[in-house]
């Protein structure tokens, strides 16, 4: 019997499928939200946008490279969104690579200059009912690891 088992728990899918099928549809949500206009970069940004309107976020990204694993205002800034999002039922992940999302993501539209991506917000656009596929197949995969006690799983973007 597994731990799973006892606890009442369902194993999370084995392989990487599952991790690969959560990535591209991180990378598919992402590029869908920024069309939408429902994308906010920055940690400042996305925590004014969370404490404003937190039931209009869908979902949240963390985002550091082995470089931001020493910055200690980083790592309390992404403890406290991490506490927001649990608390107000925000599906959150985290992203190794800011790299690879800056290719996705691309830089400020307005001044071209690149964006803080350690932290992303995804909102629902209030005008109507998005359904995003990829946003369920997320929603799915943070459910399946909260079930193992994996409460801001990582997510690698593919290449």
């Amino acid at each position: 019997m597994t731990l799973e088992e006892s606890h009442g728990q369902e194993p999370m899918p084995a392989g990487q499928n599952w991790m690969h099928g959560a990535g591209k549809a991180l990378h598919k949500l992402l590029v869908s939200a920024q069309r939408r206009g429902c994308l906010t970069a920055g940690v400042y940004e996305s925590a004014k946008l969370m404490n404003v309107d937190p039931d209009n976020v869908a979902f949240c990204v963390l985002a550091t490279d082995e470089e931001d694993e020493g910055d200690i205002a980083l790592q309390i800034h992404f403890t406290l969104i991490q506490a927001f999002c649990c608390e107000n039922d925000i599906d959150i992940v985290r992203v190794t690579d800011v790299a690879k999302l800056a290719a996705i993501v691309g830089p400020n539209e307005e001044s071209g200059e690149p964006r803080d991506l350690h932290c992303i917000v995804i909102t629902n656009p209030s005008e109507d009912g998005w359904k995003d596929p990829a946003l369920e197949t997320l929603n799915s995969f943070c459910e399946e690891s909260r079930n193992v006690n994996d409460w801001v799983p990582t997510i690698t973007l593919p290449e």
